[in-house]
């Protein structure tokens, strides 16, 4: 009888290792903002913590994904992939947070960049880390080539999805509670693209930035292995 999760593998020991590491530094971008409300009596930046939770969702679906037998996991890649694309946009969303150094007021300048740079970090690793995992599952249904035209394509898609969070303030879930405003200003920035500067701006920039720091993940990962050989 198939069971829906086998035995914990090697690999699956080894997430497991990444992820008590992604949990430390979360864990520090938690006391810089606990311990900034304590000395301000201000709740200004515990905003990052709805952002990384969000930015985790990405991260604990292929977790989940990665659990399954490789025939439970092809029945379910399709869903809950669709469901992983839809928040994946969160996790260099916190990148945009910058943007909030200097606004609030009651500790010091570097503790803010500090405090932030901690959290862009961790959504920035979420993200990687559930991308990595999400390519393996698409080479390992399709191919290599779809497996890097997957990740690419997420990738730049991801821009704009930050775009649509920073600029035009949509949510994950208004593709369910408010899916025709959305698509309306989807639909008008990719037929008149000469009126949204801004939106490719963002789209093409962060999207290319977002690519060579996966790129140099992935990179960073074959000299380790290459090292251990």
């Amino acid at each position: 009888m198939t069971t829906l999760f086998p035995t914990v593998s090697a690999q699956q020991r080894q997430r497991f290792g990444l992820v008590l590491i992604l949990g430390a530094s979360l864990a520090l971008s938690l006391a810089l903002i606990v311990f900034r409300v304590f000395l301000t009596h201000r709740v200004s930046f515990v905003f990052l913590l709805w952002n990384l939770f969000l930015a985790a969702i990405p991260l604990g679906l292929t977790l989940l994904l990665g659990l399954m037998t490789p025939e439970t996991r092809r029945r379910w890649l399709l869903p809950v992939g669709a469901l992983w694309l839809l928040f994946f946009p969160n996790a260099p969303y916190i990148l945009t947070d910058l943007l909030h150094l200097g606004e609030y007021p009651g500790s010091p300048r570097w503790y803010d960049l500090t405090l932030i740079l901690t959290a862009a970090w961790n959504g920035l690793m979420l993200g990687y880390a559930s991308l990595l995992d999400m390519q393996r599952f698409v080479e390992e249904r399709l191919s290599w080539a779809a497996g890097w035209a997957f990740s690419t394509f997420t990738l730049m898609l991801s821009a704009y999805g930050v775009y649509l969070g920073r600029f035009l303030r949509w949510n994950s879930w208004d593709i369910v509670t408010n899916p025709f405003s959305l698509a309306y200003d989807i639909l008008d920035t990719l037929l008149r693209p000469a009126h949204h500067p801004r939106a490719w701006g963002v789209t093409l920039l962060l999207g290319v930035f977002l690519l060579l720091g996966y790129l140099t993940v992935r990179a960073l990962g074959r000299l380790q292995v290459a090292a251990e050989e």
